[in-house]
């Protein structure tokens, strides 16, 4: 069809479809301005709503991430206290248990010692009774042995020495001194 026509008229028909859009923009702009200025107050807060939510939308799922971060961070400081309060409570038992057998062995100790003390009085005052029964024995025998060597006569007389006294003095003399 386009061959046809002469080439003027496909002219013509291009610049006037090139004119009509050139006026179609510049309307559309001066229209466009004019409906800015006739815009409604409620298209303008519908807008910044709309940019306030994606916004918050936004400042959510941030705050959700750091959220989920510190629930992590708070099950493993939860967790690292539960095993602090066991091994707390565990040292407190066996400190507990250690006081106790301390406690148990101070007063064992305090026993014996206050037994051995006793021991030890009991000890000094036998070996104390021996040495008196010793001294009384040996007395006892000195005397049986001079009575029966007859140096103890108590009908002799002093006056009067015989060599057998003197040899029995001196008996009596060795036997006191071998007794202590």
């Amino acid at each position: 069809m386009f061959v046809e026509l002469p080439n003027e008229l496909i002219f013509i028909a291009g610049g006037t479809f090139l004119l009509g859009w050139v006026l179609a923009a510049i309307s559309g702009s001066l229209s466009a301005r004019s409906r800015a200025k006739k815009r409604d107050p409620r298209d303008d807060r519908i807008r910044e709503l709309t940019a306030e939510l994606r916004i918050a939308q936004s400042e959510t799922s941030d705050s959700r991430t750091h959220l989920e971060k510190l629930e992590d961070e708070l099950k493993e400081t939860t967790i690292g206290l539960e095993r602090r309060d066991n091994v707390i409570t565990e040292q407190q038992s066996k400190l507990t248990k250690v006081s106790s057998d301390l406690r148990d062995s101070v007063l064992k100790t305090r026993e014996l010692r206050c037994e051995l003390t006793e021991r030890a009085t009991e000890s000094v005052h036998a070996e104390a009774k021996i040495r008196e029964v010793e001294t009384e024995l040996s007395v006892a025998q000195a005397s049986t042995d001079m009575i029966a060597t007859g140096v103890l006569d108590y009908s002799f007389i002093p006056d009067k020495q015989d060599p057998d006294a003197e040899a029995a003095d001196d008996v009596s003399d060795e036997v006191s001194k071998a007794s202590s």
